[in-house]
């Protein structure tokens, strides 16, 4: 469905009585397009006291923006405070980006890096930690479809796949998220992919073949086309009463459809025997919602929830890696959703779900490292589908109007998120649940 009040409130009436009568003004996002694939205009790169992350400088050129020291109009921001470890520091975060904010482009990206706090230095723990409070702070109050992150990172080489992902149209409707990137002894073991196709690859999933559940329609679809873009073999997973659709959007694609019912017992055996080469990127996308309070919620509501969203998770990942069908490099993509973190009302169902899968990351990722695997989670806030379309009124527009981007997202953001989790080059991107919210203010 259509989102009229954000086309209304960008012609000029609406600017006028929008702005006159206090109301939300939320700006067009401009998403990634074969046409226009990278934000336009100057990068500004600064620097707090303290030593630089080596090497940004040469991951930021690579980008394909112009970097420099100054800029009037910059269309992103990167300010390097890993160095800060004082109070002292906190003010020279203030200082550097006081004067240049208000520049930032329209729809610009602003990205703070920090670093892994410390477990022995409690004044850079609380100044690190710090930036967090910062940065989602600010991501509230820039406005105009602009967007502020923190990475925390020890490399700038291993930052890079986040670094070109945050500073691209692919992110537009994730902001005041925090990211760890591993690649440090004290921030947990790295995934061991192997060689690493060319970051600047049109086709940086060439080679490789992504299973994705759920995506004869909807969210899986637009995932699986993305991968599909991305140079993947894409293999479309989703029950046999939807075989028609499922078919019709595996073909578009030059795919596979594999109808099957991802809570079979025997469903991880029946995908190994699909994919008897193997498999990358496993995309679990497939889910159900069954809306009810608790005092009215009976048992059969509550198990098919947890059935689909979680169980099946659980052991179709655990029979997959047992049986070696995903390969050494691979990537697990789990959804979770911003109800498994702030929750929601006539949902503890679905809610338990979600948040189960983000416990399910955090356990695992570390130990899948050292296969050379990654685990991280998407977790998407409210996506204009069929599904919110059918929403009353009034909780549809509340879902789009509370965030910082005073929209809903679209499919493709969530399918965005999940590529550069899958990219070759993120194999340091490991053990994240990351929120494609446009920073919702549920679970804030």
């Amino acid at each position: 469905m259509a989102d009229r009040y954000l086309h209304f409130s960008s012609t000029a009436p609406g600017r006028f009585l929008t702005r006159r009568l206090g109301l939300p003004q939320p700006a067009v996002l401009r998403r990634w397009s074969a046409e226009r694939p990278s934000l336009e205009g100057p990068l500004l790169h600064l620097t707090t006291a303290g030593t630089p992350l080596p090497g940004l400088a040469e991951v930021l050129a690579r980008t394909g923006l112009e970097v420099g020291a100054e800029a009037e109009r910059p269309v992103g921001v990167v300010l390097d405070a890993t160095g800060v470890a004082t109070v002292t520091g906190l003010a020279e975060v203030h200082g550097t980006l006081h004067p240049v904010v208000r520049s930032v482009a329209p729809g610009g990206r602003v990205v703070v890096l920090g670093a892994p706090l410390s477990g022995s230095d409690h004044h850079q723990a609380a100044a690190q930690q710090a930036l967090e409070g910062f940065v989602r702070s600010l991501g509230k109050e820039i406005g105009r479809g602009r967007t502020v992150q923190l990475v925390r990172t020890v490399s700038a080489t291993a930052a890079e796949s986040t670094l070109r992902f945050l500073l691209s149209p692919r992110s537009a409707y994730v902001s005041g998220q925090v990211i760890e990137i591993g690649g440090a002894a004290d921030t947990g073991p790295v995934a061991d992919t192997g060689p690493v196709a060319p970051a600047d690859g049109d086709l940086p999933l060439a080679g490789r073949t992504a299973l994705v559940t759920g995506s004869a329609r909807g969210i899986g679809a637009s995932v699986a086309a993305t991968l599909a873009r991305d140079g993947a073999k894409v293999v479309c997973l989703d029950v046999p009463e939807s075989r028609a659709e499922l078919t019709r959007t595996a073909d578009s694609l030059g795919g596979t459809a594999l109808p099957l019912d991802i809570t079979a017992p025997d469903a991880a055996d029946r995908i190994a025997a699909a994919l008897p080469d193997g498999l990358d990127i496993l995309v679990h996308n497939a889910g159900i919602t069954r809306d009810r309070r608790l005092a009215n919620m009976p048992a059969e509501r509550w198990s098919s929830v947890l059935d689909v969203n979680l169980d099946s998770v659980l052991r179709t990942t655990d029979a997959l890696l047992k049986s070696g069908t995903l390969r050494p490099g691979g990537r697990i993509v789990a959804t979770a959703s911003i109800a498994g973190i702030g929750g929601n009302t006539g949902q503890t169902n679905y809610a338990a779900s979600k948040a189960g899968i983000i416990g399910l990351v955090r356990s695992l990722a570390p130990r899948l490292a050292e296969q050379g695997l990654t685990l991280n989670a998407v977790a998407p806030g409210f996506i204009e589908t069929k599904m919110t379309a059918t929403l009353p009124l009034f909780i549809r527009e509340a879902g789009r109007r509370l965030n910082s981007l005073g929209q809903g997202g679209l499919p493709v953001d969530v399918a965005e998120t999940t590529a550069w989790f899958a990219h070759p080059a993120s194999g340091a991107v490991n053990g994240q649940v990351v929120r494609v919210c446009g920073q919702s203010l549920l679970g804030a």
